[in-house]
């Protein structure tokens, strides 16, 4: 990803020296980029096509409230002038306005050239490309902060004294934090690199090719969907999953909620029909880019009608309409939902697939276990194979105690029913009295529909001694993420009373709400703000996808579809924080067409690798 460089939509405002607007000028495209000018200067330089303005930088105010939404202001206030960016990619923005600031904070440490020198110098006008950000860069910016905290804390405020002699001799509160800020390693700076299959995935899609990229629980897909939506225009793209929760993860709308024909289940006229209302329409003919997290759980005969709605309602005869495609799934994971005894139809079989993906990519580096031997075993079990060392050693993890600290294994289930009843039985087992904790919906008319999508619900029973997971990532470094399971100690001593709790880490935290927003047909928006906790003494296979789990206990008795065990299983974090209680050789499937698609992959794969080598 190009930090340094950012084309989107922009509006220029010139300014008074205090701050009102004078004249205002729309761009739909604009390029921006970042770089040094001969005197080392951070330099923005705005290109208008026929001419470009470099802007030496000495201060700047950036109002990035909405930069998720691919918004931001940058404000250069000794020229005058500030720029409105749009529909930027909420990546890119992200990192090309962190460049900016940190290197220039940087400059700002080390001093500038005087104006009278520059004047005076007789340097030729250069522009160069600026470096990439550096955790130097970072370690420089944190400890300047740290160090202006620190003195504005010993600076004396007008006459003021202090009272208490007692607290005179002692640091300030806020001391102790500015010292503790050198020591702490900035997070979420530079992005995680990203492995060399991940990068040929986001290459071809920066290239608008239409592609579907699959791989084993654990080698990174959700991680790399998101990267991937991040570096795509807001405006143009929509982001959406066969199920609620997938949904949420990405923070995209349902692929059924985008396309707005219901079930597909009529026909390809009443689809047409449903989808030329207005704005589910005009959501079809704005759409550039869509991503379907999860295809592999999707019906083969609702993408088929998806494909020919979009052609529809887009007037284009171009496959799906014309807009690119970026899928996501395995499909030797959960399949599609089924009435009855119906054939499942996966999506690879149709002839819209073969017509609208242009590549097909596997992920093969999981990076969820670091085991080998479990690693192993796991790729076994998805291929639909248990030969007896697989056996053995599943068999022999029912007499493994692995509870820790009280906190106890979660049970994975095949059924919802169980998991209600389990965990209801075991809350009502605890003494004490129960604390309720009910969500804020922004809109109380998508409340059921946001109970199928969020991961916590509206309505939030505990009590001290709960079993609670957490449903989102709070601090990936203290190992409070999205699965890690705790126990509730207590509540927080005030008006709100927060529950604290003690998770399997070790970690002691006040979990407090926070705030999910969904997106609906039509583009309606909606939020709820809720603690993000569940009950954990079970969990639903279905609901679990996606998740890690450090300590879990599983029965597969009850395995009623192909890959359900698989996915069960690599839901652990490891074989030592696993538990199978009735493993049979006869829970382990594999759909036999999913096998033969794979099997063509990996087939196309190696027959590229040796073309490539001869040349």
């Amino acid at each position: 990803m190009e930090m340094n460089l950012l084309t989107c939509t922009v509006v220029v405002e010139d300014l008074t020296k205090t701050g009102d607007v004078i004249k205002c000028t729309p761009y739909k495209s604009l390029s921006l980029s970042l770089g040094r000018n001969e005197f080392n200067d951070v330099t923005l330089r705005v290109d208008y096509g026929k001419k470009d303005i470099k802007y030496a930088l000495r201060e700047i105010k950036l109002f990035k409230k909405f930069v998720k939404d691919g918004k931001a202001t940058v404000r250069i206030p000794d020229r005058n002038i500030q720029f409105m960016l749009s529909n930027c990619p909420p990546d890119k923005l992200m990192m090309f306005l962190r460049t900016m600031h940190t290197k220039l904070e940087v400059g700002k440490q080390k001093g500038f050239i005087s104006d009278r020198k520059k004047l005076l110098s007789e340097r030729q006008r250069t522009f160069d490309e600026i470096s990439p950000l550096t955790m130097k860069d970072v370690h420089t910016v944190h400890e300047a902060r740290a160090k202006e905290l620190e003195k504005d804390l010993f600076t004396p405020k007008g006459k003021r004294k202090r009272v208490d002699d007692n607290k005179e001799n002692q640091p300030p509160k806020g001391l102790k934090m500015a010292r503790k800020l050198v020591s702490v390693v900035p997070r979420s700076v530079i992005p995680v690199k990203l492995s060399k299959e991940q990068s040929s995935v986001l290459e071809a899609v920066s290239r608008g090719r239409s592609v579907f990229f699959t791989g084993s629980a654990g080698t990174g897909k959700s991680f790399l969907m998101k990267r991937i939506i991040g570096t795509l225009p807001p405006q143009h793209t929509f982001a959406t999953a066969s199920t609620g929760v997938a949904a949420c993860h990405i923070g995209g709308t349902t692929l059924h909620a985008f396309a707005g024909i219901g079930s597909g289940r009529g026909t390809l006229e009443h689809c047409v029909q449903l989808a030329s209302r207005t704005q589910v329409a005009q959501q079809w003919r704005k759409c550039k880019h869509l991503v379907i997290d999860e295809i592999s759980m999707v019906d083969g005969e609702f993408f088929e009608k998806l494909e020919a709605v979009a052609r529809v309602i887009r007037r284009n005869d171009q496959p799906f309409g014309g807009i690119q495609l970026i899928m996501c799934g395995d499909f030797l994971q959960l399949p599609p939902v089924t009435k009855g005894k119906e054939k499942v139809n996966f999506c690879f079989q149709t002839k819209a697939w073969k017509k609208c993906i242009q590549m097909n990519i596997e992920l093969t580096e999981v990076r969820r276990q670091s085991d080998k031997s479990f690693i192993d075993i796991l790729q076994q079990i998805r291929l639909g194979r248990c030969p007896d060392y697989v056996y053995t050693t599943l068999r022999a993890t029912a007499k493994q105690n692995i509870q820790r600290d009280g906190i106890l294994a979660t049970r994975l289930c095949t059924h919802k029913e169980d998991v209600n009843q389990i965990n209801e039985h075991h809350l009502q087992k605890l003494n004490g009295e129960s604390k309720l904790f009910i969500s804020t919906d922004s809109d109380s008319v998508y409340t059921q529909q946001i109970n199928g999508m969020c991961p916590v619900p509206d309505k939030l029973n505990l009590k001290i001694g709960a079993q609670v997971m957490l449903a989102k990532n709070l601090d990936v470094q203290k190992g409070l993420v999205n699965g890690a399971r705790g126990i509730v100690i207590g509540y927080q001593k005030d008006n709100d009373g927060y529950p604290i709790v003690k998770f399997r880490c070790g970690m002691e935290e006040e979990i407090k709400p926070i705030r999910w927003s969904f997106k609906f047909s039509g583009g309606n928006i909606s939020t709820r703000k809720q603690i993000p906790l569940k009950l954990a003494w079970a969990i639903s296979i279905h609901k679990s996808q996606g998740m890690t789990l450090d300590c879990v206990e599983i029965s597969l008795s009850r395995v009623f579809e192909c890959g359900q065990s698989y996915v069960a299983l690599s839901r652990a974090k490891c074989l030592d924080g696993l538990r199978v209680l009735d493993f049979e050789k006869s829970c382990v499937k594999a759909n036999s067409e999913v096998l033969r698609f794979y099997h063509k992959l990996d087939l196309h794969k190696r027959m590229m690798q040796t073309s490539m080598g001869d040349y």
